[in-house]
């Protein structure tokens, strides 16, 4: 369901079983974790929504934010879906377990689309990160390109501490952003890491005061906003994919890319 938002033209779809909202102003999209009264647990409603909303992108976005309701980003996992009886509509990790479901690889495969499209070449991801991100909501903070923190921020890899392991495409940024091991450090002891730690590790791109959260993520959006969107895009995927080629491989690909750029910008003059 879309609807005009008062006093502008934002596009706007709330989803409240699965605690998302959804905005689209302009080139800007706001997804919002919406379940403050549980600290934005997240659930499979929640990453399936996450993932309809990535394969549903309105095209001229290029700014995606990422946000928590309330005074955490998100606390991780709905630990109801821990217990037999789970979540209302939904299987509960219990009953996946113990009906041997062979589907229960796919249905982590799926959850792991609402988080592995933040990364698209033709986008930037912001996390806006304020109080707890645990565990899924740490994962949700790493599926994005660049993370604004505020000074009570707390990032942890909970799952450990539950007897599980990262599954949310969270272990492979963690590790390219601290390296090995510090992230293995971060993640066999569960513990929390504050925001200014996260600055000086790599984690985050700016530390904030909690009242200049929204301000900070508008301006970098704003920057973000002031490059041509092919060269955006085009740099954005050179960048990705610079830790896995040699220097020879990394300058092929670069001269490949300004050949399209070149091309593109002066095609029909």
């Amino acid at each position: 369901m879309a609807e005009a938002a008062i006093g502008g033209s934002a596009e706007k779809t709330s989803h409240e079983e699965v605690g998302l909202r959804f905005e689209v102003d302009g080139e800007i999209a706001t997804i919002t974790l919406d379940r403050p009264e549980r600290r934005n647990a997240q659930t499979f409603a929640t990453w399936s929504e996450l993932a309809r909303i990535g394969d549903s992108l309105p095209q001229q976005v290029r700014i995606v934010v990422v946000r928590g309701e309330g005074p955490s980003f998100s606390a991780g996992i709905d630990l109801r879906l821990f217990t037999p009886e789970g979540i209302p509509g939904q299987d509960s990790l219990a009953t996946l377990a113990t009906a041997e479901d062979p589907t229960f690889e796919q249905r982590i495969a799926h959850a792991q689309r609402g988080f592995l499209w933040l990364r698209r070449p033709d986008i930037v991801s912001i996390a806006a990160v304020n109080g707890h991100a645990i565990g899924a909501g740490f994962q949700l903070a790493l599926a994005c390109d660049l993370r604004v923190l505020a000074e009570d921020a707390k990032l942890c890899m909970k799952e450990l501490a539950l007897g599980l392991v990262p599954d949310l495409t969270g272990t492979k940024p963690l590790v390219d952003l601290v390296g090995l091991p510090r992230a293995i450090e971060i993640c066999l002891t569960a513990r929390a890491v504050g925001a200014r730690e996260a600055a000086a590790i790599g984690l985050a791109e700016l530390v904030v005061a909690p009242e200049d959260l929204a301000e900070a993520v508008r301006d970098l959006a704003a920057a973000l906003l002031a490059t041509d969107r092919g060269a955006a895009t085009a740099t954005k995927r050179l960048l990705q994919g610079a830790g896995g080629r040699t220097l020879e491989e990394q300058s092929a690909a670069e001269r490949r890319e300004q050949v399209a750029r070149v091309r593109a910008l002066f095609a029909g003059s």
